[in-house]
């Protein structure tokens, strides 16, 4: 039984196969973030958007740690906070902020992947932020927001701001914060972050070296851009080439996410 058929063997009686799926990837997320090592205790979080026409969306039950999470503990949520699901568990109030003023603007978030690395916040708390200095970071900062620090996310006044900041683009660095990345499914906003942690880690790496990278030309930069500047082929890429692979890794890691 490949994992996708696995994911929707076993549907609650209570939700469609949709929301189902879509809990089944996500907890897949959280657990592939455990394995690279990006989670931080039971902090960060990383949250979904339930299919239809409501803006709910799915966040981790505040207490579990990543490699803990499973498709049927995630949590149900409005834009205003409700808890539309059962349970022992409350959700980060810092991540309700920042996950639902993304899900309220962005009809194409699927997935809204946040991360407090320390590459990646260490490159968010440099004033250069993300060069372009290596083909990793291309696939990134040509699609790259900024957004400022103020404090602990617990202040709802701030969702404007950072929805502004974000605009259409699929990947930020919050100054001093860490990191963030935007899909349309769970696979092209994983991908995303894996390539700006990546860059972020290359990037420090370099800077270790000295104080000069070996230069890219502008052209190159350009023509890079235009190659990698077509959403369509990007999610294709991630959700069928890139996410059954990390399905089956996670299903070798420990196949219980599925519950």
């Amino acid at each position: 039984m490949s994992p996708a058929e696995a994911r929707l063997k076993e549907v609650p009686s209570d939700m469609t196969d949709a929301e189902w799926s879509q809990r089944v990837n996500l907890a897949a997320c959280y657990r592939l973030i455990a394995h690279y090592g990006w989670d931080d205790l039971v902090d960060t979080h990383i949250s979904a958007r339930v299919p239809g026409p409501e803006h709910h969306f799915l966040i981790n039950p505040y207490g579990l740690m990543f490699d803990e999470i499973t498709a049927s503990s995630l949590v149900k949520v409005d834009l205003d906070g409700n808890l539309l699901t059962k349970g022992p568990y409350n959700i980060n109030p810092a991540g309700f902020t920042i996950h639902s003023a993304i899900h309220e603007v962005r009809e194409d978030a699927g997935c809204v992947l946040h991360l407090h690395t320390p590459d990646g916040t260490a490159v968010a708390s440099s004033q250069e932020g993300l060069l372009p200095m290596n083909q990793t970071a291309q696939l990134v900062t040509y699609d790259l927001a900024y957004h400022d620090y103020e404090g602990i996310a617990l202040d709802h006044d701030e969702r404007p701001r950072l929805q502004k900041d974000l605009g259409n683009k699929n990947h930020m660095l919050l100054r001093n914060h860490g990191t963030l990345t935007v899909g349309r499914s769970v696979a092209s906003a994983f991908e995303r972050m894996f390539h700006l942690e990546r860059a972020c880690t290359m990037q420090v790496r370099t800077r270790m070296l000295g104080p000069t990278a070996y230069p890219v030309d502008a052209a190159v930069i350009d023509k890079n851009t235009a190659l990698l500047a077509n959403p369509e082929r990007q999610e294709l890429r991630s959700t069928t080439l890139v996410w059954p692979a990390l399905l089956r890794k996670v299903e070798r890691l420990d196949p219980n996410y599925k519950n």
